[in-house]
C-alpha cells in the first residue's frame, strides 16, 4: 500500500479505487486507513511536536502536495447553498482566502495572538475561512450557532470576554441591542451584502486584503478555540481546546472512526455552533485530506438531504440521530447514494430500530461513535468490527475507557457505573484543557486516575461499551435502576411514537416510576389517547423488562431540546417534581 505524507505528523493511505467498493457483507465492511480494531489499537502513536498550527503543519502541507501533483483533484471544500450556486476551492485557494481574512482580524479589527472571536454564522463559506484565519492568526475561535437568542449571545460575550464577534445581518441586530453591556468587544465583523452601521463589512475588506500573511509560530499546548456545552444541565460551560488537542487528537476520528483517504467527499450536517462541527466539517477530513462538503441548509428537510446525497459524490456521511429518524420516515425507494459508502452517528445514543430502517433501506450500517464537547471519539463502531445494535462500540485508541463505580475502582464487565477516561499519570491528547474560569466543576470531573464524563453505561464481556443515561437521569424505581435510553429505544419501535424522552416521576408507593413524554406520529394524533397509553404501555413491557413500563404516559406537541437539538430531560424531570 502506498503511503503518503499529510503532513509532519500523520500517515494518510492513498487508496486505488478498486478497493473502495462496499462489500456485500456491510456488518464487516474492510477499512481503508488499517487492518483490523486491535492492530489500530496497538498501533496507534502521535508525536506531539513543541510547535503545532494546523493551518501550517497540515493545511498549508496539503497545498504543497497539491501543487507537486501528489494529491487527488478532490477539491479541499465544496459548498452548495441548494439552489444552484456553488463554490469549490482548492486547498492552495483556501489557504490564500484565508490569510487574507487573517490579515482584517489582525489589522482591521486590530487583535492579537490570545485574543478572543465570537463566530455565529450558518453553513456559508466564510465559516471555514473564518476558522482558519483564527488559526492563523494565533486567536482565540468561539463558535456558536446562528439560532441564539439576545441573552444566549449577551451570556457567552459576558462570559467569553471575547473582543470580536462575526456574524450575518439576521443576528447583527441582536448583538447590537446587547453590545453596550460588554466592555471587552471592540469589533464586530458582518458577512452581508450591504454595509452595517458600527460593524466592518467581511465581504468588501476582503476585495482589498493582501493574502500575504505569516502564520503565528504557535505551541502545541496554546488555547485554539472555546465551545460552549449544549447546556442539557445548568448554564453552557465553557470548554477549552488547544491547537494539539483537536488539530491532532482529531486523527483518531478522521483516520480511523471516519476513515477517510484524499479521495473522499465527507459531508457533515452538523450545526456550526457546536464541536461536532470542529470534529466533522474541519479538522477529521482535512487532517486525512478529504474534501470537506458543505450545504446552507437553514433548516433540516429531509427531502433536500436525501437528494443532495443522490446528486453528489458524497462518499461519507454524518449526522445526528435525530436526523436519520427523520430520513427513515421518508419513502427512499427514488433515491440512489451511489457513491455513499460510509455513515456515522453522534451526539446522543442512535435507537437500533433506526439503524435497522436505513440497513433496510441503503444497505449501510450506521456507524455510531460517542464524544463530548470536552474530548475527540471515545468509543467508536469502526469498519471491521461486528456492530452490535445499540452498542456505542469500542474505546478509540486516543483513550484508556474504564466503567467505574463512585471511587474511582474499575468495575467487571456487565456491571453498570460511570464512564471514565484514565489521565494519570499521563494526561492523554484529544482531552480539553479545563472549563474556563470553572475551578471547581474541573475538578469535579476528576475521580482517581480517571476523567468522570458524567455518563452512564456498562461494558460486556466482548468489550463493547453500553451507554445507559446522562449519570443524572437514572430513575429509582422500587428498588430498581432504570435507564431512560432502553425505555425510548423501545418505545420508538411503536409505529405511533415519533420521539419520546423518559424521566422520573414522584409516586407515593415506589418513590418514583417511569415517566414517558411522548410525540405522536401525525397518523395516530386522531386515535383514542387512552387506550393508545394502554397499547403503547403493553409495547413496551413486551421489548423490554417489564419493571421498566412507563406507569405514567403523557402525549405532547413537541419535546423541549437545547439548540444543540438534544433533549432536555432535566426540565421534564423538573416539572414532574416541582408538583409534590
Amino acid at each position: 500500500m502506498k503511503i503518503l505524507l499529510c503532513a509532519k505528523y500523520f500517515q494518510c493511505p492513498v487508496i486505488p479505487g478498486s478497493m473502495r467498493a462496499l462489500h456485500k457483507d456491510y456488518r464487516t465492511v474492510t477499512p481503508q486507513n488499517f487492518s483490523n480494531y486491535e492492530s489500530m489499537k496497538q498501533d496507534f502513536k502521535l508525536e506531539i511536536p513543541e510547535y503545532f498550527n494546523f493551518a501550517k503543519d497540515v493545511l498549508d502541507q496539503w497545498t504543497n502536495m497539491e501543487k507537486a501533483g501528489k494529491k487527488p483533484s478532490n477539491p479541499a471544500f465544496w459548498w452548495t447553498n441548494g439552489n444552484g450556486e456553488e463554490v469549490r476551492w482548492s486547498f492552495e485557494e483556501l489557504g490564500s482566502l484565508s490569510r487574507k481574512f487573517a490579515n482584517i482580524l489582525t489589522e482591521a479589527c486590530g487583535l492579537q495572538r490570545g485574543d478572543r472571536v465570537i463566530l455565529l454564522l450558518p453553513r456559508i463559506p466564510e465559516w471555514w475561512l473564518a476558522n482558519i484565519a483564527c488559526l492563523r492568526t494565533g486567536t482565540v475561535l468561539i463558535p456558536g450557532t446562528t439560532q441564539m437568542t439576545q441573552k444566549d449571545i449577551l451570556y457567552r460575550l459576558q462570559s467569553s470576554k471575547a473582543k470580536c464577534i462575526i456574524t450575518n445581518e439576521v443576528l447583527a441586530p441582536a448583538v447590537d441591542a446587547v453590545a453596550f453591556k460588554c466592555e471587552n468587544l471592540h469589533s464586530k465583523l458582518i458577512v452581508s451584502q450591504s454595509p452595517r452601521e458600527g460593524w466592518e463589512n467581511l465581504k468588501e475588506m476582503m476585495k482589498h486584503a493582501s493574502d500575504n500573511h505569516t502564520c503565528v509560530k504557535t505551541k502545541h499546548n496554546e488555547m485554539m478555540a472555546i465551545f460552549f456545552t449544549s447546556g442539557t444541565s445548568g448554564y453552557p460551560k465553557m470548554t477549552g481546546h488547544t491547537h494539539s488537542s483537536f488539530g491532532l487528537g482529531l486523527s483518531v476520528n478522521g483516520r480511523f472512526w471516519l476513515d477517510l483517504t484524499p479521495l473522499d467527499v465527507m459531508w457533515n450536517t452538523s450545526d456550526t455552533g457546536w464541536a461536532k462541527s470542529a470534529w466533522s466539517s474541519v479538522f477529521s477530513p482535512w487532517i486525512q485530506g478529504a474534501c470537506v462538503f458543505a450545504h446552507y441548509l437553514p433548516r433540516f428537510e429531509p427531502t433536500s438531504i436525501l437528494q443532495t446525497l443522490s446528486k453528489f459524490p458524497i462518499t461519507v456521511f454524518c449526522s445526528a440521530p435525530t436526523a436519520y429518524r427523520m430520513l427513515v420516515q421518508n419513502d427512499k425507494a427514488s433515491y440512489k447514494f451511489k457513491s455513499l459508502k460510509h455513515c456515522v452517528s453522534a451526539g446522543e445514543p442512535i435507537n437500533p430500530e433506526v439503524t435497522e430502517q436505513w440497513r433496510n433501506r441503503t444497505g449501510l450500517d450506521i456507524y455510531e461513535g460517542y464524544g463530548q464537547t470536552e474530548t475527540v471519539l471515545i468509543c467508536g463502531n469502526f469498519k471491521g468490527m461486528k456492530i452490535k445494535p445499540g452498542s456505542m462500540g469500542k474505546p478509540s485508541p486516543a483513550f484508556d475507557v474504564k466503567i467505574l463505580d463512585v471511587n474511582g475502582n474499575v468495575l467487571p464487565p456487565g456491571k453498570e457505573g460511570d464512564i471514565g477516561i484514565r489521565v494519570r499519570p499521563n494526561r492523554p491528547l484529544g482531552l480539553f484543557t479545563h472549563y474556563i474560569d470553572n475551578p471547581t466543576k474541573t475538578a469535579s470531573t476528576l475521580r482517581g486516575n480517571f476523567y468522570i464524563t458524567g455518563d452512564r453505561g456498562y461494558m460486556d464481556e466482548d468489550g463493547y461499551f453500553w451507554f445507559v443515561s446522562r449519570a443524572d437521569d437514572i430513575i429509582l424505581s422500587s428498588g430498581y435502576r432504570i435507564g431512560p435510553f432502553e425505555v425510548e429505544s423501545a418505545l420508538i419501535e411503536h409505529p405511533a411514537v415519533a420521539e419520546s424522552a423518559v424521566v422520573s416521576s414522584p409516586d407515593p408507593i415506589r418513590g418514583e416510576v417511569v415517566k414517558a413524554f411522548i410525540v405522536l406520529n401525525p397518523d395516530y394524533k386522531s386515535h383514542d389517547q387512552e387506550q393508545l397509553k394502554k397499547e403503547i404501555q403493553e409495547h413496551v413491557k413486551r421489548n423490554t423488562a417489564p419493571y421498566k413500563y412507563p406507569r405514567k404516559v403523557e402525549f405532547i406537541q413537541e419535546l423541549p431540546k437545547t439548540i444543540s437539538g438534544k433533549i432536555k430531560r432535566n426540565e421534564l424531570r423538573k416539572k414532574e417534581w416541582e408538583t409534590i
